[in-house]
This record gives C-alpha cells, sequence and structure tokens, in this order.
C-alpha cells in the first residue's frame, strides 16, 4: 500500500501515521505519564518564570538576558511541539497522528531545535564581545544588533526546517505499514517508511546537519578559548571569578 503525498480530494487528509511511543507495557503507562508530565512541568515553570523574571526587571534589560529569554522562548515550544502528543498517547489507545500534524510537528521542532542551537552560539558571541572587548561592548551590541541576531537564528531554524520537511520528506511517497517507531514525527523514522530509495535524503541530511553542527560548534569553542584566554590574564583571583561567574553556566550549557 502506497500513501500518495500529493492531495486527491480528502485523500490526503485520510493518511496518519501511528506512534509506538517510549513503550507498549500497559503496567508503565501510568507512572511515565506522571514523570514526564512532572518534567514537562518543570520545563514550562522554570522558562515562563524566568521569561517573566527578565521581562518584569529593568536590571535584566541586557543583551545577555535578552539572548537567555529568547532560548527559554525556543525550548519552552520545541518541548511544546511534542511533549502533550506524548503525555496523551501514555493515557489512551488510539496513538495515531495526521499526515498533516506529523509533519507540522516535525517542521516546529526541528525549527525550534536548530534556532536553539544558534541562540546558543549569539550568546557564545555576547560573552565573547563583553569579556574580550569590554570598552566597546556596548557600541558592539546594541538593541538593533541583538533584535537581527535573534532574528537571524530563527530564519536559520526555519530555512533548516523547511529544507528538510519540504525537500526531504514532503517529495517522498510513503508505505504500509505507517508505523513509526518513535513517541514524534522525527526526520530518521519518516525516512524509514518511505517506499523509494532515500539514501540521497540521508546524505544531504548528515550534510545539512554536520555542516550547522561543525559551524556552531568551531563558533562556540573559539569564542569560550578567547574568554577563557582573557579571564586568565585577569590578575585578580576576584576579578577572574566574577568574570567566570557571568559565563559559567552557558559553558555548562554548551557541554551538555
Amino acid at each position: 500500500m502506497q500513501y500518495s503525498n500529493r492531495a486527491e480530494g480528502n485523500h490526503t487528509a485520510e493518511i496518519h501515521f501511528i506512534l509506538l511511543g517510549l513503550t507498549s507495557e500497559p503496567k508503565l503507562q501510568t507512572p511515565l505519564f506522571v514523570i514526564f508530565f512532572m518534567i514537562y512541568l518543570i520545563t514550562l515553570t522554570g522558562n515562563l518564570g524566568l521569561m517573566a523574571l527578565i521581562k518584569t526587571s529593568p536590571r535584566l534589560h541586557t543583551p545577555m538576558y535578552f539572548f537567555l529569554c529568547n532560548l527559554s522562548v525556543a525550548d519552552l515550544c520545541s518541548s511544546s511541539v511534542f511533549a502533550p502528543k506524548l503525555l496523551l498517547a501514555f493515557l489512551v489507545e488510539n496513538k495515531t497522528i495526521s499526515y498533516p500534524a506529523c509533519f507540522l510537528q516535525h517542521f516546529f521542532f526541528l525549527m525550534f531545535v536548530t534556532t536553539e542551537v544558534f541562540l546558543l552560539a549569539v550568546m557564545a558571541y555576547d560573552r565573547y564581545v563583553a569579556i574580550c572587548n569590554p570598552l566597546l561592548y556596548t557600541v558592539s551590541m546594541p538593541q538593533g544588533v541583538c533584535v537581527q541576531l535573534v532574528a537571524a537564528s530563527y530564519m536559520g531554524g526555519i530555512l533548516n526546517s523547511l529544507i528538510q520537511t519540504c525537500c526531504l520528506l514532503l517529495l517522498l511517497p510513503f508505505c504500509s505499514p505507517n508505523t513509526i517507531n518513535h513517541y514524534f514525527c522525527d526526520t530518521n523514522p519518516l525516512l524509514e517508511l518511505s517506499c523509494s530509495n532515500s539514501h540521497l535524503n540521508e546524505l544531504l541530511l548528515v550534510i545539512l546537519h554536520g555542516s550547522i553542527s561543525m559551524s556552531v560548534l568551531i563558533l562556540i569553542i573559539t569564542s569560550y578559548v578567547h574568554i577563557l584566554l582573557s579571564i586568565l590574564r585577569i590578575r585578580s583571583a576576584e576579578g577572574r571569578h566574577k568574570v567566570f561567574s557571568t559565563c559559567a553556566s552557558r559553558l555548562l550549557t554548551v557541554t551538555l
């Protein structure tokens, strides 16, 4: 049985996929629901609380916290793309997802995750300018530049997601069985359902992910190497500690 990607009347609307989820063991459904609901609740509370704190505190209206606020937005959105469907799957037997909803989920999840990666690079660059060129920081990072960097991060996320969703997936025909061995519509599980040879798509996927990951990683590592060298050149221990504390949390996040 072959699923056409082109609409013929209401044919496309009838296509659906089955998400197998994390487990089919009935005894584990309720405990897993509680665990992941608590994780999602902590994610919501933490990100919303951080966003509200930055918004309401004038002292935090700086480029560093502006980028951190946008990182919280992207993290909150990427979690909300798949978490509700995952939680619902623990409670109901029907684990289907429609064809349009599946690709929308794929598009938005990939868009927000890629945006997060770019924002981490932007935050590393921001700390580099602040610590290595403090006298030029105000001139180098005005509000307009900060907005442009965030907008560029979102545009990069949208472009990457459009390429992968439209060029790598929507043009492929899908065959029965329509079972996705995952808890959301991710790229590789969808490629496995294709009727046609998807080796070229997988190669393009590796090139795309590799180029984005390596370029961002090189930028982040270069920025933090310069930051660490600048910190080591500070003579007072108190000064080194104060400067290091401003970027330690981001360094930990990037490392994880």
